[in-house]
Parts: C-alpha cells; structure tokens; sequence
C-alpha cells in the first residue's frame, strides 16, 4: 500500500494500492489496442466536447481541489487554488489551440519532375504516452501531460508523484466522467521504481513526457527504445541579474514572491541574485525585511505564503547546504527549521561559488545574493552553470536589457520580472541539463503529434 500524508505534518491522508506488473500489462496493451484501431479514434469535435465538460467538472471543485493540493504537497491555500485556475485555463488553452491546428500545403510543380501534383500534410498523433510528473504543482502538471494528449488523440498513461497522487487521480476520474474512455486515460502507481522505468521504455510507448529531477529523466532517455521520443523538464539554478539602475522599490516584492513561492519548489525559482555593488546594502535591507515577514506555516490557512517541503529529507538536506555555506563565512539572513518539513526562509551573502547553494538547484526557501561591479562578469557568473532555463534582469535601461536579453544563456529572459514567471500557453523549456523538448500546452500537442504529407499525382 501507498501510504499519503499531508506534507505539513505528516497526518495521514490515504491509503492507496500500487500497481504491479500485471497491471502495467493491462493498461499498456488497453492503450496500444484503441490506438491500434484507427478507425475509432475520437474525432476532435468529440475530445473538444469531452475537454469542455472536464473544465467544468473541475470549476465545480474548485475549492476541493485547492484544499487537496494544500494537503498532500504542502502549497499554501492561496496559491493552490490559483494552480487550479490555472489548471482549467489549461484545458481551455488545450480546446483552443485544436480549433487552429492544421498541416500545411507543400508546393508541387517547381521542377519538372515535380509537374501535375498536389501535396499537404495532416496532423496525426504519434501513438501511446507515457508521463511522468512531479510533486510540486500535483494538478497543473497533470494537466499540461494529459490534457495535451488528450487533445490530439494519444493514449496517456500518467505516473504521479507518489507524495501527491491525488490530484492527479481526480483529473483521470474527472476525464472519465466527462466522457473519455478509460483506456485513453489510465493513471500508474508502481509498487517499484522498476516498474516505472518498465513502463517508459516498453517499445509499444511513442512518447514520453518527463517532469522531475535531470538525474533521473536522463537516464530515462538513455534507455529509450528506437524511436521513442520524448520531452524532459529538469530544474536550474535561476539567475537574477540588478543592474546598477534598478528601481529597488519595484524589484523586492517579485524576488520574494519567485524566491519564496511554495518554499522554492519550482524549477525556475529565483535561487542566484547578482546585484550591482552599489546596491547591495539597500537591496539587503528592503529584501530582508520582507522575506522576515513572510508568514511561514500550515498551507491550508488562508494566511500562510510559504508552505513546508514535501518530505522531512528535502528540508533536512536543504538545512545541511545551508549549514555548509554558513561554515564556510557566508553571512545568513533569517533561516531556520520551524518543523520537521518546514524552514524559515533564507537569505546566503556572497556563498563561495564552489558551495552547493551557489552550483545545484536548492529546491527549497533559500536565495543568494552576489554582489559584482561589472555587468560582463555578472552574465558570466550566471551562465557558469551547466543549467539553463529562465533568467531575469531588473534594470531601467534598455541598452542593458537587451545585452542581458541576448547574452544570458535561457531559453526565456523576464526583464523587471522574477524568473518564475510563467503562463500555460507559453514556450517553457530548459536547455543543457535543464531539459530536453518544450513544454506549454500549444507546444506540447505539437510534440505528440507527428506531420504526414500526402501527395496527389494528377
């Protein structure tokens, strides 16, 4: 049995039975054989129709929703119903983005041999997924794996998190409910790691999408079978940078909110803020003074802002980075264990840069502060990593917005915003370590599908 905990204080939630390999089987084949048969896949009037009643299944548990997602992964209450909306834009996002989708015509006649012919292509979906997700946003991730496939007509099988299962298996009941038959949803909880890996590289999977830590999704791809593809999102390490002519007053409260939002469990958490020399005093004082007052506690309070960690071994290895960091000199603002998963959020002056904080993602409350006088060795010090995702710049000079803009390694640059800043119809992908394909629901029916032309000879 699965046991489920709430992440604040390990109360019991459920209990839930695993899958064994038996199960895999079933659920494997039931997806191959509805893909197998062509002739009954869903028209996309249908899966618009089945996408319309799932968001409003989900409208009418909103609140249930939010308090389960504050449960099992400890986001506070606020944010969680927010996750929620989103969730269900998403499926709208998912219904939009098929009223536009289409091949394209292929231009005939411009050789010879290429005379009295007519080509285009169509879209078809490029058979079974298999996803992965991770624990920290239990609903929306969900959503951008299976609402994707779904869409475009694929077969989802979806492995939660095993520390935030539920969401997940109220989305795949509510899909059912809407009208989508089961073997083109099916939910996965392994008894054994095994298992999962057993699922991601069986050759009857087309595609898999990968959400959860670089270690694990590269080992993955690296089993793949011969032409399975897949998409990974991995985490960074997210650079800030504060030029010299930043507004401070405008900047505290995004570093804050990208810093300290569901207690740094996000992949494009602010974690490394390079600030100008000048700045550093007052930037410390005004940040300080509100990272201090951010309230720290029980997520399903309506009044929290930062929850726990997921697991008291999240919070005790993010307690000993920072542990490292302060006997090595570095100077510690705030800090410090309330629980056995929750931390007072941190702030690290000037860690070496050789300390895990300032060279591994810290997936937890803590941001660093470096002070530099050159904008040239700020870029470089936040490129240094073999991470790249989301980047910021804070500054209110155009010249120096777009020399970070174009010389910051990212896949996407937020200029006078946090680095967490994300929408569910925009491109999101990590780049060297940080992942492989793009994510965002447009971009992610794109990867699940596959172009077939067809030519007529005249």
């Amino acid at each position: 049995m699965i046991e489920i905990v709430q992440a604040f204080d390990r109360a019991p939630i459920a209990q839930l039975k695993g899958d064994d390999a038996a199960a895999l089987e079933r659920k494997i084949e039931a997806a191959r054989r509805v893909f197998a048969d062509r002739g009954a896949w869903l028209k996309p009037h249908q899966r618009i129709d089945i996408l319309r009643k799932l968001a409003g299944l989900m409208a009418g548990k909103r609140a249930h929703l939010g308090r389960q997602i504050a449960r099992e992964g400890g986001k506070p209450l606020t944010d969680a119903l927010i996750e929620v909306d989103r969730a269900i834009d998403g499926v709208g996002c998912a219904i939009d983005e098929l009223r536009v989708r289409a091949g394209r015509e292929i231009p005939m006649g411009l050789t010879p041999a290429a005379d009295n012919r007519h080509a285009f292509t169509i879209l078809e979906p490029i058979g079974v997924v298999a996803a992965i997700s991770a624990f920290n946003h239990p609903l929306n991730l969900i959503v951008h794996q299976v609402v994707p496939a779904v869409a475009v007509g694929c077969p989802v099988i979806i492995k939660p998190a095993l520390t935030t299962p539920l969401s997940c298996l109220e989305l795949v009941g509510l899909l059912h409910e809407a009208g989508l038959p089961e073997p083109w949803c099916q939910s996965f909880l392994p008894e054994t790691n095994q298992l999962a890996e057993a699922l991601v590289t069986d050759p009857r999977i087309a595609f898999l999408s990968f959400i959860g830590s670089a270690k694990v999704g590269w080992l993955l791809r690296s089993k793949l079978p011969p032409g399975t593809r897949c998409a990974l999102e991995h985490g960074g390490a997210a650079p800030v940078i504060i030029d010299r002519s930043a507004d401070l007053g405008r900047l505290i409260e995004p570093l804050a909110k990208g810093g300290y939002y569901h207690a740094g469990q996000v992949c494009v958490s602010v974690q490394r803020i390079f600030v100008h020399a000048d700045l550093l005093g007052p930037l410390l004082d005004g940040f300080a003074a509100r990272v201090a007052a951010l309230k720290v506690g029980d997520p399903v309070l309506a009044e929290t802002e930062v929850g726990p960690l997921i697991t008291p071994h999240e919070a005790d290895r993010v307690s000993s980075w920072i542990d490292e960091a302060v006997a090595g000199g570095t100077r510690l603002i705030g800090g410090g264990r309330l629980s056995n998963t929750a931390l007072r959020p941190a702030i690290l002056v000037n860690p070496a840069r050789d300390a895990k904080v300032s060279t591994l993602e810290v997936f937890g409350p803590v941001t660093c502060v470096y002070p530099y006088t050159q904008l040239d060795d700020a870029i470089t010090a936040a490129n240094a990593l073999p991470f790249s995702f989301q980047a910021s710049i804070f500054t209110e000079d155009l010249r120096t917005a777009f020399t970070a803009a174009e010389r910051l390694a990212a896949s996407a640059v937020m200029v006078n915003d946090h680095t967490a800043f994300r929408t569910d119809w925009m491109p999101f992908a990590g780049r060297r370590q940080s992942g492989y394909g793009v994510g965002g629901i447009p971009d992610t029916m794109r990867e699940m599908t596959e172009e077939k032309m067809i030519v007529f000879r005249m």
